[in-house]
């Protein structure tokens, strides 16, 4: 396999979040970035709740989509973008906390496809509960000016 120089990913990663309208309206922050590995955390607001007052669903897969996708990123060249084609999530436990947190992991890092494998905890009081656990797939981005970030 050929070994990619994804450069200043940290730069590039910070300034497409900044860029990402959906996170600013979860109220989500991008709090670690490294190789291969991203974390987001965003605050509890009733606002993103369904009718049981637990985190939503669909903003779990959110921040998790996002978890994972920008740790594909860490693995890309610069003028390549990520598109997430397909995941799944595993909804373990009610979305119940002062905080969230979502992990996003890579698998298996490929030229064309990575595979990233993400976690959602709810932080509050206690030890971190593991609420959500996704696998995604996620497609590499060429040659397309519309995308490049």
């Amino acid at each position: 396999m050929t070994v990619i120089d994804p450069g200043d990913f940290q730069t590039r990663i910070e300034k497409s979040f900044a860029s990402q309208q959906a996170m600013a309206m979860l109220g989500a922050e991008l709090t670690r970035v490294e190789r291969g590995s991203v974390e987001i955390e965003m605050p509890f607001d009733p606002k993103l709740t369904q009718q049981h007052g637990f985190l939503h669903a669909g903003v779990i897969a959110a921040g998790l989509d996002s978890a994972c996708g920008y740790a594909a990123y860490t693995l890309i060249e610069p003028e390549a973008s990520i598109l997430t084609i397909e995941f799944k999530i595993n909804l373990m436990s009610p979305g119940r906390g002062e905080r969230f947190l979502f992990r996003g992991e890579i698998t298996k890092p490929g030229s064309t496809i990575i595979v990233a494998d993400g976690r959602a905890y709810a932080l509050g009081d206690g030890p971190a509960k593991l609420i959500a656990s996704m696998s995604g797939s996620m497609m590499v981005i060429r040659g397309r000016q519309d995308l490049v970030e």
